[in-house]
C-alpha cells in the first residue's frame, strides 16, 4: 500500500511547516505518480504564492530573492525580456543544466507551445505552434543562430542538439513568424549564446555524467577572464550503448569563445565549434513491435548497421562598436562547415556543405520632437555550396558485417545564397505606450545541377522577393506589468527536396508557405518580484501549404496543397519563495491548449479539411519544483504530459498521451577554497511510462507490415553526476 499525506502548517507566527508522510510500495506508487503529481504540482505551487503573499506580511527577517529580471540578446530592439511585444522562451544556464547535461529535449520542452521529439540523439524535430510538426525527419521552418552564425542550412533545416549543453549560456526561443529581424523562420527563431568567461581570473573544470545503457559524457573547461580580453575553451567526450537495437552513439567535441581588444565603446567577439558524431539508428517501428518489443529496430536498419556520421566546425567573428552616444554597429562573418556520410537500407548518401555570410546591424536612437525612437537596420547575407552523392548499399551481400558501398546512383550540386534588408523601429510614445514596427525583405537564389548517367543538367531558380511586416503595440501600466499585440508575417523556404519533380527536376511551381499571425499577451511580476507570469493567445493561418508526398523510400516530392490554422493559448507560472534562512523553493507551471487543423487540404485526391494537423498534440504541460539549502543540497522534481496526437492526415491513427517524470537530488559544497565539488543523482522517466518519444509523421506500410510510425522513448534510467571546480 503506498499513502503520500501532505501538510502544510502556517502560525500566526514566523513558522512554516512542510510535512511528508510516505508508505509506499513501488508499484503503486509509480500509479499514484501518474495520477497526481501534476495534482500536487498545482498545490504546491499556488500554496507557495499565496504563503508568499501572508509571509511579507510578518518579520523581515528574512528577506527573499526575487526573480531576477531576464536580459535577451543584442539581436533585439532591446535587452528586456518584459519590454518584448512578442512571446520569447528563455532558457538560463541554470535550466540548461536542471537534467543530466547530455539532452537538450527535456529543457527545451518546459516552454509552452515548443514540442521538440527525439530518438537517441541522433533524430529530432522541433515544432513551434504546430509549425514543422509534419517535417518527416529533422527541424525546418525554424531559424536558429549560435551567437551570430547561422545553424540553419541554405536547405532550411536546423541542427541544435550536437553543441554540448555546458557550453551554452542561454538560449532564447521566439514563438511566432517575427521575420523582420531573422528572416525566413515561420514558426519562429531559436537563438543560442555561446559560453563566455563571466569570472575575473582563471577557472579550470572537469565533470562526469554516468549513467544507464552506457551513457557516459566526459566534459574538461577552462576559461579566463582579463580586463581586455576572455578565453572559455572546452572539451566533451559522450557516448552511449543505446536500449535499442543498433543504437550506439558517440559524440566529441571543442568549443572556442571569448572577447579581444575589449575597450569601452568597442570588443571582437570570437567563436567557434567542432563536432565529430556517429550514431547508428534504430528507426521506427510498427504497432506491434511498439506494444511487445519495443527495445527492437527495423529490421533492415538493424541488418545494414545504418549509421549517421558526420564532422562539423562552426567558425565566426562579431565587431561590436559605439560609433557615438546615438548609433552603434556590430557586424559578424561566420564560416559552417559539415561532411556526412549516411549508410541507409535502401542507400548510402554521402554529403557536404560549406556555407559562409555576414550580418551587420546599426541600431541606436534619436528623438522626433519629444518623441523617443530606437531602431535597427540591417543586412545578413548568406551563401551556401551542397554537394550530394548516393550509393547502393550492398549490406545483404557483406555476410552480416552491414552496410557496403556500391555503385554510384545519383551526383547533385547545389547552391543556394540570399540576403535578408530588414529594419525595425521603437517608439515611446509615452511612460505607458510604445510601437514597434519592422519590414524585412529576402530575395532567394538557388542553382542545382544532376550529375546524371548520360548527360549533366543545371537549372537555376529565383523566388520572387518576400516582404515580411510586423507591428506591435505595447502597454505599461507600471514597471512590473505589459501587455502587447502585435501582427506578424512570416514565410519558409523549401528544401530541395521539396522543389524537385519525381524525375529530379526543379518545379517552378513551387511557392514558400506563408502566413500572418495575430497575437495578445502579457507579461506581469507579483509579490514583489517572487512571482512571474506570462501568458499569450495567438492565431496564425498559412497558406501554401507544402505536403511532402512520399514516393519512395526516402523519396518525397513537395506540393503547395492547402491552408492550416494554428490557435492556441499559453501559460507560464514562475515563482520564488525563500522559505526561510535555511530553504529556497522555486516552482514553475507552463502550459499549451491549442487548436491546430488542416483548413483547406487536397492531396491525392482525398480531402483533409477540418482534420487535426498531424505530428502536433493539442495540449501540453510541464510543471516542476527545486527546493535549495543553504547547506548546498538541492532537490528537483519536473512533471511533463503530452497529450495524443494524429500519425497521419487523415487522423486514421493516434499516438497515446503519456506523462513522463524526472528526479534530481545533488549536493554543492567547496573542498578546499576556491575548489567546489557537485555530487548529484537522477532518475528520468521515474514511473517507466511507456510512450513515443518521437512519431514518423504519414509512414506508410511497407510490404505486409504495418506503417512503422513509432520510436520508443526510453524506459526508466538513472545517471550520476560529479564535477570538480577551481578558482585560480
Amino acid at each position: 500500500m503506498c499513502i503520500v499525506e501532505v501538510k502544510y502548517l502556517y502560525s500566526h507566527g514566523k513558522t512554516m511547516f512542510l510535512c511528508v508522510k510516505i508508505t509506499l510500495k513501488k508499484q503503486t506508487l509509480c500509479m499514484l505518480f501518474k495520477k497526481y503529481c501534476l495534482f500536487l504540482f498545482v498545490v504546491i505551487v499556488f500554496q507557495n504564492t499565496f504563503a508568499q503573499e501572508e509571509k511579507g506580511k510578518s518579520a523581515d527577517a528574512v528577506r527573499p530573492e526575487k526573480l531576477e529580471e531576464v536580459i535577451i540578446s543584442s539581436f533585439h530592439i532591446n535587452d528586456s525580456l518584459q519590454n518584448a511585444p512578442a512571446s520569447i522562451g528563455i532558457l538560463s544556464k541554470k535550466d540548461l543544466l536542471q537534467n543530466n547535461a547530455t539532452d537538450i529535449t527535456n529543457v527545451v520542452n518546459t516552454i509552452p507551445g515548443v514540442f521538440m521529439q527525439s530518438s537517441n540523439f541522433t533524430t529530432t524535430r522541433i515544432s513551434i505552434r504546430g509549425i514543422g510538426a509534419r517535417t518527416p525527419y529533422g527541424t525546418n521552418k525554424i531559424r536558429a543562430f549560435y551567437g551570430s552564425i547561422p545553424l540553419t542550412s541554405g536547405n532550411s533545416e536546423t541542427v541544435i542538439d550536437d553543441i554540448d549543453l555546458e557550453n551554452l549560456n542561454q538560449i532564447e526561443i521566439i514563438k511566432g513568424p517575427l521575420s523582420s529581424i531573422y528572416g525566413a523562420g515561420l514558426g519562429g527563431a531559436i537563438l543560442i549564446s555561446p559560453q563566455l568567461s563571466k569570472n575575473n581570473g582563471q577557472t579550470a573544470g572537469i565533470s562526469s555524467v554516468f549513467g544507464s545503457f552506457g551513457l557516459l559524457k566526459n566534459s574538461l573547461n577552462y576559461s579566463l577572464d582579463e580586463k581586455k580580453s576572455s578565453l572559455n575553451l572546452s572539451y566533451h567526450n559522450l557516448k552511449s550503448d543505446g536500449w535499442r537495437e543498433n543504437s550506439a552513439y558517440k559524440r566529441e567535441g571543442i568549443t572556442l569563445a571569448g572577447e579581444l581588444f575589449r575597450k569601452q565603446n568597442s570588443k571582437l567577439t570570437y567563436f567557434s565549434n567542432y563536432t565529430y558524431l556517429k550514431g547508428y539508428i534504430p528507426s521506427s517501428v510498427n504497432k506491434e513491435t511498439y506494444d511487445n518489443n519495443p527495445e527492437s529496430g527495423a529490421p533492415t536498419w538493424v541488418a545494414s548497421k545504418g549509421f549517421k556520421e558526420y564532422k562539423s566546425t562552426l567558425g565566426g567573428l562579431a565587431y561590436d562598436f559605439k560609433i557615438n552616444d546615438n548609433l552603434n554597429n556590430s557586424t559578424s562573418v561566420f564560416i559552417n562547415y559539415k561532411d556526412s556520410n549516411e549508410p541507409r537500407p535502401f542507400d548510402i548518401l554521402r554529403q557536404y556543405t560549406f556555407a559562409t555570410g555576414a550580418r551587420t546591424q546599426f541600431s541606436g536612437n534619436f528623438e522626433i520632437g519629444k518623441l523617443e525612437n530606437q531602431f535597427i537596420f540591417g543586412m545578413e547575407y548568406f551563401t551556401e555550396k551542397y554537394n550530394g552523392n548516393t550509393f547502393e548499399n550492398l549490406y545483404k551481400q557483406n555476410n552480416g558485417q552491414g552496410s557496403l558501398q556500391g555503385n554510384q546512383l545519383t551526383a547533385t550540386d547545389q547552391r543556394r545564397h540570399f540576403y535578408n534588408i530588414f529594419s525595425q523601429i521603437r517608439s515611446l510614445l509615452s511612460e505607458k505606450f510604445e510601437l514597434q514596427f519592422g519590414l524585412n525583405y529576402n530575395e532567394t537564389h538557388f542553382e542545382l545541377t544532376n550529375f546524371l548517367p548520360q548527360k549533366t543538367a543545371t537549372e537555376k531558380y529565383t523566388y520572387d522577393g518576400i516582404f515580411s511586416p510586423q507591428l506591435s503595440l505595447l502597454f505599461k501600466p507600471n514597471q512590473q506589468q505589459t501587455l502587447y499585440f502585435s501582427a506578424s508575417r512570416g514565410f519558409s523556404l523549401p528544401t530541395t527536396e521539396e522543389t524537385l519533380t519525381s524525375n529530379g527536376t526543379i518545379n517552378p511551381d513551387i511557392k514558400p508557405e506563408n502566413g500572418y499571425n495575430f497575437e495578445i499577451g502579457g507579461k506581469f511580476y507579483f509579490f514583489n518580484k517572487n512571482l512571474y507570469t506570462e501568458f499569450a493567445a495567438y492565431r496564425m493561418e498559412i497558406k501554401d501549404l507544402l505536403v511532402a508526398k512520399r514516393i519512395g523510400d526516402d523519396q518525397y516530392e513537395g506540393v503547395n496543397a492547402g491552408k492550416t490554422l494554428h490557435e492556441g493559448i499559453e501559460i507560464t507560472l514562475k515563482h520564488n519563495w525563500q522559505m526561510n534562512s535555511f530553504l529556497n523553493l522555486n516552482s514553475y507551471i507552463g502550459g499549451s491548449v491549442g487548436k491546430y487543423e488542416f483548413k483547406e487540404f487536397l492531396d491525392n485526391g482525398n480531402d483533409y479539411s477540418g482534420n487535426k494537423l498531424t505530428g502536433v498534440p493539442s495540449n501540453k504541460i510541464n510543471a516542476g519544483l527545486v527546493f535549495n539549502t543553504r547547506l548546498g543540497i538541492y532537490l528537483n522534481a519536473d512533471y511533463q504530459f503530452v497529450d495524443e496526437l494524429p500519425m497521419n492526415d487523415s487522423n486514421s491513427a493516434f499516438s497515446d498521451s503519456y506523462s513522463v517524470i524526472n528526479f534530481k537530488t545533488g549536493y554543492r559544497f567547496e573542498i578546499l577554497q576556491n575548489l567546489n565539488t557537485n555530487l548529484a543523482f537522477g532518475i528520468n522517466n521515474l514511473t517507466n511510462e511507456k510512450y513515443a518519444s518521437l512519431i514518423l509523421p504519414n509512414a506508410l506500410p511497407v510490404g505486409t507490415s504495418s506503417p512503422r510510425y513509432y520510436y520508443p522513448g526510453l524506459p526508466v534510467n538513472y545517471y550520476g553526476i560529479i564535477s570538480l571546480n577551481y578558482l585560480f
